[in-house]
């Protein structure tokens, strides 16, 4: 494949060090094929004998190892193995299958967040989040287990059960006879560029019967490090279906702004990294207040997450930000408890529904 492993006799740390500053440096240089200028990354992963292991498979093993926290950190970067590693490597082992019994097992479940409408004070959508409570685990943070599922390519299984889930939820509340409101799902890289999802996101909504308009996909502004015509056709696609598409965690990345006249999107969702201390940190609140503006120049709704204090919505909404969701108004809860505390609160149902 596209791995390999050099064996060097009779070396020093210091001479490897030196041997691998000089392949990485090898790999800077461009590579033409066919008129064309590539640029290739490479990650080093290194282990020593006998300090790492005394049999070749071992060694390799631990280099391997030493490889993929390179690539973690970076790319383009070398890594000696310490144990440390190793013992991150196994609690990751056993994560990954923990997370694979999961998904049959039902010990995961979709939270839901509302969107408020901070005029009206009404709720005008909700966000779909995923939790895991493993039966041998505990509950495990989504920052840990969604980085893992992606890597593994877990997240496309699992994505599909996340989607399908929401809408089917989504459709059942409309079907109660609450006034109906659109669903947001995460969407990660991974889905994105799988060349069926298009297809997999018009097969679920076809099999639970919801709305396109009913649905929301936020996807990160680092989908524009991809093929752009590629990525602006997939969204396309989704757009005509009647799907609203949102850029999560507007800020965070480091893209080129030109995308955002390029995509078809509607929304931009403010980072909540921005919002914290938005009342007392001056380059927080000229970030928060260009990216408003800016979406008001494009036509794009802005929603602020992350939304903890009066002062933080007595800030946006002077500065025209009146979509935010957030722990001021609520936590992610269960379907029931949302169901419960915001769409009877804020939308009875049609009576009529009940006759």
């Amino acid at each position: 494949g596209d791995e390999f492993t050099f064996i060097l006799s009779s070396v020093t740390k210091d001479e490897t060090t030196i041997f691998v500053k000089r392949l990485l440096n090898i790999f800077k240089k461009s590579f033409t094929l066919k008129d064309h200028e590539l640029f290739v990354t490479s990650s080093l992963g290194i282990s020593m004998y006998p300090t790492d292991g005394e049999h070749p498979d071992v060694l390799i093993k631990n280099a391997d190892i030493a490889m993929y926290s390179s690539k973690e950190s970076g790319r383009n970067s070398y890594s000696f193995f310490t144990q440390e590693m190793n013992d991150d490597y196994q609690k990751k082992m056993v994560l990954e299958k923990a997370l694979r019994k999961a998904i049959h097992s039902n010990e995961l479940k979709i939270v839901y967040q509302p969107k408020m409408n901070i005029e009206t004070n009404n709720i005008i959508g909700m966000e779909a989040l995923l939790r895991w409570e493993s039966s041998d685990l505990g509950m495990i943070s989504p920052a840990e287990f969604i980085p893992l599922a992606e890597e593994t390519g877990i997240i496309l299984p699992l994505g599909e059960w996340i989607l399908k889930t929401a809408c089917l939820q989504n459709k059942r509340w409309q079907d109660m006879g609450y006034t109906p409101i659109p669903v947001s799902v995460n969407i990660s890289l991974r889905q994105f560029y799988d060349g069926n999802f298009v297809e997999s996101v018009m097969n679920i909504l076809k099999e639970t019967n919801l709305d396109a308009q009913y649905l929301d996909l936020e996807i990160t502004e680092s989908i524009s490090s991809a093929n752009i015509n590629s990525v602006i056709s997939t969204l396309n696609e989704l757009k005509a279906m009647g799907i609203s598409i949102s850029i999560d965690d507007f800020g965070t990345g480091y893209s080129s702004l030109s995308y955002l006249k390029k995509f078809p999107i509607n929304n931009l969702k403010i980072d909540r990294s921005f919002v914290r201390d938005i009342t007392s940190n001056s380059e927080n609140r000229a970030i928060v207040k260009t990216i408003i503006s800016m979406a008001n120049n494009l036509n794009l709704d802005v929603i602020a997450e992350g939304v903890e204090t009066e002062e933080e919505l007595k800030f946006l909404k002077s500065n025209g930000c009146i979509v935010v969701q957030g722990y001021l108004f609520s936590p992610p809860i269960s379907d029931e408890e949302f169901e419960r505390t915001f769409l009877k609160q804020h939308n009875e149902p049609a009576k009529t529904k009940y006759k």
